[in-house]
């Protein structure tokens, strides 16, 4: 029996595990906890051949459909979610394996959005995914659907990633069907859920989880306090993720959510990819302008009220003639200093 269990491959062995009624992520771990290794806990299980074929049954029909099995020691494995307590020991993927590897941002929010919400949603992800981001969510309804389809509406492939409730084959809901194989040609579709699996309502929960653990950043569009949106949030929140959120007007309940976080200061204001691509520039710039002001200062506290030349003044502030002008310039039209005979004085 021992050899038997030796010759099996790693990701059918967990998938052994992980198929047993009442097992799930954090039983996983308390059972490889309590045994050693993946071998020791097969066995302890004492699977008879019906259950075991009904496993193999499962992996032959997602090699037929060209679903991927990816367990957390692969490479292909995503960072963020392996560092998740209690993450999926294996999930499947169903779409281009690559798109697990790029850098993510989630979106989500209600499956009652208004049209100008889905509208900002889907320009959103669209600028995200042609600037290399692949935009994260969850195939529902509403916000999720427009995050989706605006990232496929960039050119190229790898532009969004799905998290399903159910099996990675399952289309919920079905008026996502058309969706679903899109993104399954030009992104990815993720599960922890066996292959044909329906899904329950504890499963969307535990989607939201994945969800907010799969990227570096998540977006909250429209959503109400007690949506599954705001419960994604919380696990965000959990994670340590950079969570922005989207505003908008305070009479309708569906910004409730949103508004809340901002005014809480848990989430960033969201107003639109400026917010993303451009933080870089931003930063650069913003350190300019530190250095200008810095440099500014110190020609302030270098004049009083007797005038002092542009050779002292670029003596003193350790730069040439020609670097202080313009700084010069700024200060007078500011009205802070004065030309006047010998040099400049300061006015206040």
């Amino acid at each position: 029996m021992v050899l038997y269990y030796k010759s099996m491959s790693d990701i059918y062995k967990k998938l052994l595990i992980l198929r047993t009624p009442g097992i799930g992520p954090v039983k996983f771990n308390s059972l490889i906890n309590r045994f050693g290794d993946i071998d020791s806990v097969v066995q302890s299980l004492g699977a008879d051949v019906a259950f075991c074929d009904s496993v193999k049954r499962e992996m032959d029909k997602a090699a037929q459909l060209g679903i991927h099995y990816l367990s957390d020691d692969d490479v292909l494995y995503p960072a963020n979610l392996r560092k998740i307590k209690n993450h999926p020991p294996v999930i499947s993927v169903r779409g281009n394996l690559d798109s697990l590897s790029r850098p993510m941002v989630s979106i989500v929010g209600t499956r009652h959005a208004t049209v100008a919400g889905m509208n900002f949603v889907a320009d959103l992800a669209q600028a995200l995914a042609n600037s290399g981001t692949v935009v994260v969510s969850g195939m529902a309804i509403g916000t999720d659907t427009a995050a989706h389809y605006g990232a496929l509406r960039a050119q190229g492939n790898m532009q969004t990633i799905a998290v399903l409730a159910g099996g990675v084959d399952y289309v919920w809901p079905l008026e996502n069907e058309s969706l679903y194989y899109q993104i399954m040609e030009r992104g990815a579709l993720i599960s922890e859920m066996p292959v044909g699996f329906v899904p329950v309502a504890t499963n969307f929960v535990q989607r939201n989880r994945w969800v907010a653990g799969l990227a570096d950043k998540l977006i909250l569009g429209e959503a109400d306090l007690k949506s599954g949106s705001m419960t994604t949030a919380r696990f965000a929140i959990d994670y340590g993720r950079d969570l922005w959120a989207i505003p908008s007007h305070p009479a309708d309940l569906r910004a409730v959510g949103p508004n809340s976080l901002i005014r809480s200061g848990d989430a960033k204001l969201c107003m639109g990819i400026d917010d993303f691509v451009n933080l870089e520039n931003k930063q650069t710039k913003n350190q300019k302008n530190f250095e200008n002001l810095k440099r500014e200062n110190n020609l302030l506290d270098a004049l009083g009220t007797n005038p002092v030349s542009e050779s002292v003044l670029a003596d003193v502030v350790k730069k040439s003639v020609s670097e202080i002008k313009q700084d010069l310039v700024v200060l007078e039209l500011q009205g802070l200093i004065q030309k006047v005979d010998g040099g400049y004085v300061r006015l206040n």
